[in-house]
């Protein structure tokens, strides 16, 4: 069975006192452990990497721009994040989504620049409320995953994140249920458009995850890990949802 992928989101937090919550996630794991990662703002990203390079916790970045160099104030490329350290990288996460009108050909590209650099992405997707309410939340998520899974994915190894918008950072999280039938229509839709590499690759489940539900939520059919936001700040809350893979 392939182990499970567990990757913290730190988002817009974590100073370079917080390193230390990161080298106590890596000294916290035993021997067997899911694959773990970390992504925490762009200003860290190199020196978590030097302060984990002789563990087993992966370093990602949060974002990444489509191309290589060029004039765009601000942004960081995947080139830059692979030269700070990164082997990870999210990319199309909701609220870069909705706060930044990123479209599915956006994220694409993004995704064609994380392999492009070497970076393993793990792309999101994912369903608001409205959407669900009216019924339509398979069909969005799987439109997300067709829009923004290049064909250049295939052979690639990469993950897909299922973040229910509704359940990000407001404490409600979906049923088992709910849960499985969208990660088994995403893997059903990811076998079909890349094969071999969509049937193996990763599901996590994103929104709201927490040391209490973690065990149930990582049972559940077709959850191959999970995006955790908040509870990855801390190395105990962390720790405890590892615990539960």
């Amino acid at each position: 069975m392939t182990a499970k992928l567990i990757v913290g989101n730190w988002k817009m937090n974590g100073l370079g006192a917080a390193l230390s919550e990161a080298q106590a996630v890596a000294a916290g794991l035993g021997a067997v452990s899911p694959r773990v990662g970390l992504c925490p703002p762009a200003t860290l990203v190199e020196r978590m990497a030097r302060a984990l390079s002789v563990g087993p916790v992966l370093v990602g970045g949060q974002d990444c721009r489509a191309e290589v160099s060029g004039a765009f104030t601000g942004d960081v490329s995947a080139e830059m994040l692979a030269d700070a350290g990164a082997t990870l990288v999210i990319l199309g996460h909701s609220e870069r989504r909705a706060g930044y009108g990123e479209t599915d050909a956006l994220v694409a590209a993004k995704v064609e620049a994380a392999l492009r650099a070497g970076l393993e992405p793990i792309i999101c997707v994912g369903e608001t409320l409205a959407e669900r309410e009216a019924g339509r939340a398979l069909e969005v998520v799987t439109g997300q995953v067709r829009g923004s899974l290049p064909a250049a994915l295939a052979g690639a190894a990469f993950a897909v994140a299922y973040e229910p918008v509704w359940a990000i950072g407001t404490g409600l999280t979906p049923t088992t249920a709910q849960i499985e039938e969208v990660h088994v229509a995403i893997r059903a839709e990811l076998a079909s458009g890349l094969g071999a590499s969509g049937a193996r690759a990763p599901i996590l489940y994103g929104g709201s995850v927490k040391p209490s539900n973690a065990a149930e939520i990582l049972s559940a059919a077709e959850v191959g890990g999970a995006l955790v936001g908040g509870a990855s700040l801390k190395a105990q809350d962390f720790l405890g949802i590892l615990a539960g893979a």
